[in-house]
């Protein structure tokens, strides 16, 4: 059981330099936080989502010498739509933005949607992934009980109304850009009035920065997350830590139990809170395993 307290405030840097990086399938862009010199630790955002909610991990990343690279997923933020893609081929993106920052190898950490994508990539790459860390993540379609009903609206509609959905997502930018607690309310059970203001406007700033100009990465995920997982769970060779909120409506709790069964190394750690609160109150563990795992890596080479 994690005993981390949620954090009073986000530090971070509004104005990070985002990088652009080029493949077959359109550019992707990213941001770093933390230490630029640090352990190299790979960020997949939520769904939606953008490379803005690495800033979460800016300030404990930089205590502990970890340098976080935060990419928009594809149709997310500013990187190019592929309405195509698949979880199998996260690595197509994942290994180039290693590659664009020098990085041979390094830690990932999944959050929500971001999960499925970061177990994706440390199957399709297990030597450029020396730990997966999936924080609330989600989990496949055939773990734990049905699907939360908001996910299984969104997924219908994803299928049999893209347009439909699409308008409803332009009217919550529209709310989330003047309330972002509008946001956070989809994200926590019971009253948000604990959570520090900086938190609830950088969730407001991520949902926003992630839809804002295209709906396409959020459609395309909606649609993935419905079927079963296009890449096997067992040639995922690296540990998994599982960071999980007794209380997720998101992502119920028993997912995360059968998910960690199916893995080959995987811990479970769980949090007596929801969805948003379990990256909140994880963020400090999560890191101090990454390090751990980097400088063992580091000893071995």
């Amino acid at each position: 059981m994690s005993d981390v307290d949620t954090p009073e405030a986000v530090a971070g840097d509004d104005t990070a330099e985002a990088r652009t990086v080029d493949t077959d399938r359109g550019s992707v862009v990213y941001v770093e936080y933390g230490d630029p010199e640090g352990i190299p630790v790979l960020f997949f955002h939520g769904t939606p989502g953008s490379r803005l909610l690495g800033e979460l991990y800016d300030d404990v990343a930089r205590e502990r010498g970890v340098r976080v690279l935060a990419l928009d997923r594809p149709g997310y933020g500013d990187s190019d739509p592929w309405d195509d893609r698949t979880l199998a081929t996260t690595g197509v993106f994942a290994a180039a933005v290693l590659a664009d920052a020098g990085v041979d190898s390094a830690g990932v950490v999944g959050f929500s949607g971001g999960g499925p994508h970061a177990l994706a990539f440390g199957a399709s790459h297990p030597g450029c992934v020396r730990r997966v860390d999936l924080v609330a993540g989600a989990t496949p379609p055939d773990c734990g009980p049905e699907e939360p009903r908001p996910q299984r609206i969104l997924g219908a509609l994803a299928t049999k109304a893209p347009w439909l959905l699409s308008g409803l997502l332009g009217v919550q930018v529209w709310l989330a850009r003047r309330r972002p607690a509008v946001v956070v309310g989809q994200y926590t059970s019971g009253d948000t009035d604990d959570l520090p203001e900086a938190v609830t406007t950088l969730v407001g700033r991520d949902f926003v920065a992630g839809l804002e100009s295209s709906r396409d990465g959020l459609l395309t995920e909606t649609r993935l997350f419905t079927r079963e997982w296009d890449f096997p769970l067992e040639r995922v060779t690296a540990p998994v830590g599982l960071w999980h909120g007794t209380r997720d409506g998101n992502v119920p709790i028993e997912g995360a139990r059968e998910l960690q069964s199916r893995l080959r190394d995987a811990e479970l750690t769980t949090v007596e809170t929801d969805h948003l609160r379990t990256l909140l109150t994880s963020r400090d563990a999560v890191l101090d395993r990454q390090v751990q795992a980097g400088r063992e890596a580091r000893q071995r080479a």
